[in-house]
C-alpha cells in the first residue's frame, strides 16, 4: 500500500511538471509556438524607410506662410503605390463588387465551418443569362440603343472601420461597436466629371471610353471620391487577408489605406530634404528642355508635356524611392482632414488630422488634403510643399489615389 502511494506521489510530481514549464525547462522564454514573421513585399509598391523631413515650403512663400510653415518631423517607415492606382486596377475592385452582387442573387452561398455564418462560394460560374440577374441591367426607358448595360448605380459596397481615437479616449467605457463605423459607397467611378468640370468643352469622348477602354488601362483612375477610395482601400485588405489564409500564414498585416499628407510629402520629396519638386531640383525642365511632369505649362499649352489630359501611371522618371507621378498627372487623396493651420499644432512624431465628417454637417468640415497637383494645373501646385483640399464627397477629373502600407519593424533591412 506504502508503495502504491510513493508510485502515485511521483506519477502526480510529473503531471504537474509536464503541464507547467515542460519545454521552457523553468525558464522565462515567451509563448514557444507563434509563428514566425518575415515581412511582406507587397506588388506594385515600394519601401520608404522611416525618416525626418522639414514639411513647408521648400523656399519663400509669403503667401502661405500661415498656412503651411515649416515645422520638422519624424514618420514611420511604410509602403506606397509606386503609381496612382490605375483603371485596370480598379476595375479588379468593380468586378468584384459586381460578381458578388451577382452571386447573392444566384444564391451562391456556402456555410462558413468556423463560425457557421453564411458566404459567398466563389467556385460557382455565373451565367450572365440568367433571367435572376436581370434587375442588375438598366430597364425600360433606361436603356440606351437598345443595348444591355449593367446598372452602376447596383454596385454599392460597404466598408467598415474603427474609430482608434474615439475608442482611446473612451478608456473602455462603452461597448467595442460604439466605435465601428460603416458605410456604403457607389464604387463605380463618375465619369460625367469630363464634361462636369469643364465649361464649354467637348469632353464626351473621355466619359465615354476612359474608364472601359483598353486604351486607358495604365491611365490613372479618376472620378472617385474620399469615401469610395477609402472603400478600395478596405477591399484591397480583405483580397490580401483572404490570400494569407489561404496559404497558411494566419497572421493580419497592417490595412491598406490613404496615406497620411505628411507621408505623403515625405515619399514625394524622394530623400531629397528641401528640394521643391520630387526630381530633387528647382526646375521642372531637365537640361534638354524636356517636361519632367504632366501639368499646364505656359499659359494652357497641355500636350507639350507629352499628354493634353492624363498619361500612364509610370510616365516619365521615378523619384529616388523609386514613386512615380508624385507630381503632376491625377492630384492625390490623402487620408487627412484639412485645417489651414494644421502646421503650428500638429504632433511631430507621425503626424495626423483626421475627422469622420457626417452628412448633415457643415461643408468645412468635409475637406480633405490632396496633394500633387494635375495634368491641369499650373506648375504652383507640383510642389512638394503645397497643399490643397477638396470635398470629401466630391469627384474629378483629375483627382486619383495610391495606397500606403504600415511597415510592421524597424527597417526592412532587418528581413
Amino acid at each position: 500500500m506504502k508503495n502504491l502511494s510513493k508510485l502515485t506521489l511521483v506519477l502526480l510530481v510529473v503531471l504537474v511538471a509536464s503541464s507547467c514549464g515542460r519545454r521552457e525547462n523553468g525558464q522565462l522564454l515567451g509563448v514557444l509556438d507563434r509563428p514566425s514573421w518575415k515581412g511582406i513585399n507587397p506588388y506594385g509598391m515600394v519601401y520608404v524607410p522611416s525618416g525626418t523631413l522639414t514639411i513647408g515650403p521648400s523656399d519663400q512663400d509669403v503667401s502661405n506662410t500661415f498656412v503651411q510653415r515649416q515645422k520638422q518631423i519624424s514618420i514611420q517607415g511604410f509602403y506606397m503605390d509606386d503609381t496612382e492606382i490605375t483603371n485596370n486596377e480598379y476595375r479588379q475592385f468593380v468586378y468584384w463588387v459586381r460578381d458578388s452582387i451577382a452571386h447573392s442573387y444566384l444564391d451562391h452561398y456556402i456555410e462558413d465551418e468556423a463560425t457557421g455564418e453564411e458566404k459567398i462560394d466563389w467556385e460557382y460560374d455565373i451565367d450572365w443569362e440568367d433571367e435572376t440577374l436581370e434587375d442588375l441591367y438598366y430597364q425600360g426607358d433606361d436603356r440606351f440603343a437598345g443595348k444591355k448595360e449593367l446598372d452602376v448605380d447596383k454596385l454599392v459596397f460597404e466598408y467598415e472601420w474603427y474609430d482608434w481615437k474615439r475608442a482611446a479616449n473612451d478608456k473602455g467605457k462603452s461597448p467595442r461597436n460604439t466605435f465601428i463605423k460603416r458605410k456604403k459607397a457607389k464604387i463605380y467611378p463618375d465619369t460625367l466629371v469630363w464634361i462636369r468640370d469643364f465649361s464649354y468643352s467637348y469632353n464626351e469622348p473621355m466619359t465615354r471610353n476612359y474608364f472601359w477602354h483598353p486604351a486607358f488601362d495604365d491611365y490613372p483612375v479618376v472620378g472617385v471620391d474620399w469615401h469610395t477610395a477609402n472603400a478600395f482601400t478596405y477591399w484591397r485588405t480583405k483580397l490580401w487577408n483572404t490570400y494569407q489564409q489561404t496559404r497558411g500564414d494566419g497572421i493580419n498585416t497592417e490595412d491598406f489605406r490613404l496615406p497620411t499628407e505628411y507621408e505623403w510629402e515625405y515619399a514625394a520629396r524622394g530623400g531629397h530634404e528641401l528640394a521643391p519638386f520630387p526630381w530633387g531640383t528647382y526646375y521642372v525642365r531637365n537640361a534638354k528642355g524636356c517636361l519632367l511632369a504632366n501639368f499646364k505649362p505656359g499659359r494652357g499649352n497641355y500636350p507639350e508635356d507629352g499628354g493634353q489630359y492624363t498619361v500612364r501611371a509610370d510616365a516619365y522618371f521615378p523619384n529616388d524611392y523609386g514613386l512615380f507621378n508624385m507630381s503632376g498627372n491625377v492630384a492625390e487623396w490623402t487620408g487627412s482632414a484639412y485645417y489651414e493651420n494644421a502646421y503650428a499644432f500638429i504632433h511631430d512624431l507621425n503626424p495626423d488630422i483626421r475627422f469622420d465628417a457626417k452628412e448633415d454637417d457643415p461643408e468645412a468640415y468635409k475637406r480633405k488634403v490632396i496633394r500633387g497637383g494635375s495634368w491641369k494645373d499650373v506648375m504652383h501646385y507640383l510642389r512638394n510643399g503645397i497643399r490643397h483640399w477638396e470635398y470629401q464627397d466630391t469627384t474629378k477629373s483629375y483627382i486619383g489615389f495610391r495606397c500606403a502600407l504600415t511597415f510592421l519593424g524597424r527597417s526592412v533591412n532587418d528581413f
